[in-house]
Formats: C-alpha cells, structure tokens, sequence
C-alpha cells in the first residue's frame, strides 16, 4: 500500500503557453529533515537532484513512494515540458513522456497503478489545460480524466472520486470535482495554486486578499458547510508551504526556511539558511512520507 502522502503543492509557473516557453532555471534539492528537541528541525544529507539540466527549468516535484520522484524538467532549447522519474535509491533517472505537448504537475493516483499529469493540448491558437491520467508502468497510452473540465492549472487528489482542483479564474477559485459525474463544488476564491491535506485529513490553503494580508486556511473537508478557519497569516507575499507529519508548516522565503506549530510557536520561526548550497529563491517545497524535502530553487 502506498505510504500517506503529505503534501502535493505545485509551482505554478506554467500558467500560459508563454510561461511554459519562457520558464525560469530552477534546480530541485533534497535534504532529509530531522525533528530535535523543542521543534527545532535539521536538514541533513543535501543532495542536488537536477545536475542533468543544471541550466534548464525543473520542477513540480512529487513523491510516488519514498525512492521515487517525479518532475518537470525543460532542457534548454527544447519547446516542451516532459516529465522524469527519478530513483533516489539507485540515483537514477528516466524520461516519462516525450511528446509535443507540455505535460507538468504529476500525481500518483489513489488507485497507486495509474498517475495524473496536466497536459497543455493546442487547439488553433489556444491552450488548453487538461487533467490526463498514465499507467504507471507506460504500457500504453494515456486518457483525459474529464470530458468537458478544462482550466485546471493545479490539483490534489482526495481520493479515487474527489480531487481539488485550482482554476486561475478572476477570481481564483478552488473546487472539489466528483471523477465519476463531474460534479462541481466551490469551496473558496481568491486564492493562492498552493494546497495540501493535513494530518487531521483537514485542507490547507492561501486565501489571499488586495491588501497582500495572506494567510494559511484550515477548511474542513467533513462538514463542508463550515467557514474555512485561520491558521496563521503567510510571510509577505509567499504562498508555498509544505505540512510535516506533525501538523509543522514550513515556507520558504529567499533562501531561508521557516516553520510553524501551532502549538510550540506563536509566529513564524526561521529553522535554515540554504544560501551555503547556492539555494537564493525558493520556489516550491515537496515532503515525504519518510522526511525527505525536495526543494524547488533558483
């Protein structure tokens, strides 16, 4: 049975097919996380994942098990995304897809033999974003989850018949969609493309607001017609955080990481400076069931 994932919050820079052509050099890091006394946290045995395409644009990491990673990678001069498995046992690598779409954003699928990925479909002059899904084992070929849904530009599966969807509307909305009827549910708007599930199976998101007051909601996925709570306001403008097993946020900023634990912190404490690893802008945070971080960064 596969591990419970933790996170899966995605680096939306690949909003438009223009994005997709122009994204930044970003490279992909690994470090495992130790939990000490009093909360503190340790990040040990740093590895670089993405020395393959150092000068090139990697991202939207995902853990399919505890040695698998999946991502985003486009190489200089290449006009696509695909996306690459990474073994961080036998410190491997394989290329999943290779076609003339962009494909980003991979998720294991509940059901563990089957994956999902957005892919950028050019229809005349438009993109379309739709939501795809892949045997794992890439026996054969893959197949749009919906039939009419299109837009989603972020997602995270609930289980084999819900998944939430990011639609960058104006404004942006979030939304639980039934798999098996397409059914529609606006849980909120006005949001940042970051979201994950808690520890208590509770949901965690950006609300953001004009006056750049953003903070991280708790919205109960059991009673849905509950208001979404505060858990605590974001650093100034970041919107990407990672959940520990512990219920621990952590969120980037620059170089350094924070954390915050509602229960042995009262705001947002500074746990690392990643400058020594050449690490100046985080961009997206990935966990592991056992303690890995993968790290998204320029």
């Amino acid at each position: 049975m596969m591990p419970k994932k933790i996170l899966f919050c995605f680096l939306a820079l690949s909003l438009s097919l223009g994005a997709l052509a122009q994204l930044p050099r970003t490279n992909i890091y690994l470090f495992d996380v130790k939990q000490e006394d009093e909360g503190k946290l340790s990040f040990q045995t740093p590895r670089f994942l993405t020395d393959f395409n150092r000068n090139g644009y990697n991202g939207d990491p995902s853990f399919f098990s505890n040695t698998e990673l999946y991502i985003s990678v486009k190489r200089p001069g290449d006009t696509q995304t695909d996306l690459f498995r990474l073994d961080l046992e036998k410190k491997s690598k394989q290329r999943v897809t290779e076609t003339p779409e962009n494909e980003f954003a991979p998720q294991r699928m509940p059901e563990y033999y089957t994956f999902s990925a957005i892919r950028v479909e050019q229809q005349g002059r438009d993109s379309v974003y739709r939501l795809w899904q892949f045997p794992v084992n890439q026996l054969v070929d893959g197949k749009p989850i919906f039939k009419y849904l299109t837009g989603i530009k972020a997602y995270f599966w609930l289980n084999s018949q819900e998944i939430v969807v990011y639609k960058e509307e104006e404004p942006s909305t979030l939304s639980i969609v039934n798999t098996t009827n397409d059914e529609i549910t606006t849980i909120a708007t006005n949001v940042g493309h970051c979201f994950t599930r808690l520890p208590n199976g509770n949901l965690a998101f950006v609300q953001k607001s004009r006056y750049d007051d953003w903070k991280v909601m708790e919205k109960n996925l059991y009673r849905k017609n509950e208001a979404p709570r505060t858990l605590i306001e974001t650093l100034p403008n970041a919107e990407h955080f990672a959940v520990l097993p512990d219920g621990t946020l952590l969120m980037g900023k620059g170089s350094k990481l924070y954390k915050y634990n509602k229960i042995l912190d009262d705001t947002w404490k500074e746990t690392a400076d990643l400058r020594f690893y050449e690490i100046r802008n985080i961009y997206d945070l990935e966990v592991s069931p056992d303690f890995k971080l993968a790290i998204v960064a320029d």
